[in-house]
């Protein structure tokens, strides 16, 4: 990270260095979870809806820490501040200051972690790049992200979550973004917003007012595209309309699932062939390649780095194949109505003459949209023809329903209570060469249905949520959940 010290954070955050034996100790880090401390890294003692964090200083410094950022004494050297979050966002700022990084942010109901993670690759061809681990999108994760930038770094990716209006524009005003992307505009988190995907618009669309050199658009959403309106400097648009400045061309799915596309822009045409599965990644790949272009990546270039990009970040269409031959889709980080969608196209893509299973749970914050949202869902694996669709959780019983109802249907809905339930259908029924897609929203746990599938252990940190920094919430897990 960019040098500072313990004298130099205490003045920044406006606190007070309380049993600090040496103010010129260097900070080498900054951490919210005392399992990833190293020598000279200062631990946040954050406090969550389960752990406190002030609980582990000790632990902290006796694994390295220098300092604790705390609000309270601790009884080891600390920075006492009177909240550790807005002190951790002070010195994120503080760093952006010192850093002369360009800062893309993206933001979207769905794709953000796959955009940023590819832009990731992208930039990395033009310089040292910084991007978010994982989903770090809110108000603890992306400053912990702009604290990982280093005095050499030329482009940080971050990602910005909201669940309700203003969420995106105080993220903004911590990152100040160069270049702002928007994916798209869906229903995820759409209970938290009076006013429906309208407002989910207006959320997103703050990043697009924010960003002080170009706002880079989804042309194909007409809620994205309208935020043109709303941009500060230039716009670019991505997408398969023809009046796209960046745009897929001839996209097809092989065999795999994974999307082939022509990358048109700026009169050239360059082949892609991504490696991830669905080819609803096109659209990340498009964005992404928009803000490589425009920094100045040449579109030769960045078509050759999509096809050399692999997934970086976990639980997102992740492809296991067992011993005995059946595939197994892991996409259980997250759900809403259209990644679900989204996700059972692919599964049909991947299963050609294969058996296909469809193992779905809960989508949450849906509000009074819920059960329809669910019943459609079960409608549409029929439609689909996928043959078979297990059900787990009192959440998601309605899309077992709407499958039910749907009519004539060669296949089989099944309905099970809980994952456990799930993983013992599965071990008895599944058989080799068949392709199980397990998908639900992250809180329903069926991370442990594909435990069961692959034969694979879970860690205590993929059983409480491997990543807590999704969605503009304050983080959960405090110092070891």
């Amino acid at each position: 990270m960019i040098a500072l010290c313990l004298r130099d954070v205490a003045a920044v955050v406006g606190g007070r260095l309380d049993a600090v034996p040496d103010p010129a100790a260097p900070i080498t880090g900054v951490v919210v979870d005392s399992r990833q401390v190293g020598p000279g890294a200062l631990f946040v003692a954050v406090v969550g809806a389960r752990v406190d964090g002030h609980d582990f200083a000790a632990d902290a410094v006796r694994a390295g820490a220098t300092a604790v950022l705390a609000a309270r004494p601790v009884g080891v050297p600390a920075v006492v501040v009177t909240d550790p979050t807005v002190a951790l966002a002070a010195l994120a700022a503080e760093v952006r200051d010192r850093s002369s990084a360009t800062v893309v942010a993206v933001t979207g109901s769905s794709g953000k972690t796959t955009t940023k993670d590819l832009l990731a690759d992208l930039l990395g061809e033009l310089g040292p790049t910084v991007a978010a681990p994982g989903s770090f999108n809110n108000e603890i994760g992306l400053p912990l992200t702009l604290l990982s930038l280093e005095p050499t770094t030329r482009f940080v990716a971050l990602e910005m979550g909201a669940r309700g209006l203003g969420h995106v524009a105080a993220l903004c005003e911590l990152a100040r973004p160069e270049i702002g992307v928007v994916l798209n505009v869906g229903s995820a988190h759409v209970g938290q917003y009076a006013d429906g995907r309208a407002g989910i618009a207006r959320a997103k669309g703050e990043l697009a007012a924010a960003a002080s050199t170009a706002a880079v658009l989804n042309i194909d959403d007409p809620l994205v595209a309208a935020m043109a309106t709303r941009a500060r400097g230039e716009v670019i648009t991505f997408g398969e309309s023809a009046r796209a400045d960046v745009r897929a061309g001839r996209v097809s799915v092989d065999d795999n699932g994974c999307a082939r596309f022509d990358l048109l822009t700026a009169g050239e045409r360059h082949p892609v062939a991504l490696n991830l599965v669905g080819a609803h990644y096109v659209a990340n790949a498009l964005a992404a390649a928009a803000v490589a272009i425009r920094l100045g990546l040449s579109p030769e270039r960045a078509a050759a780095a999509l096809s050399r990009s692999r997934a970086r970040s976990r639980w997102r269409m992740e492809v296991t194949v067992t011993g005995n031959g059946v595939t197994v889709v892991n996409d259980t980080y997250n759900a809403n109505p259209e990644s679900m969608r989204a996700a059972l196209k692919a599964l049909v893509e991947m299963s050609r003459g294969r058996r296909a299973w469809a193992v779905l749970g809960g989508m949450g914050e849906l509000g009074a949209a819920a059960d329809d949202e669910h019943d459609a869902l079960g409608r549409l694996v029929v439609r689909l023809g996928v043959p078979r669709l297990v059900v787990v959780g009192a959440h998601a019983r309605r899309i077992h329903l709407g499958a039910s109802l749907e009519g004539s249907w060669s296949g089989e809905s099944v309905w099970v209570a809980d994952v456990e339930a799930a993983g013992g259908l599965l071990r008895e029924r599944v058989a080799p060469g068949d392709v199980v897609l397990v998908k639900a929203s992250r809180a329903f746990g069926l991370e442990r249905v594909v435990a069961e599938l692959t034969g694979t252990e879970l860690t205590g940190t993929d059983l409480t949520g491997a990543e807590p920094m999704d969605g503009a919430r304050p983080a959960e897990r405090g110092a070891h959940g």
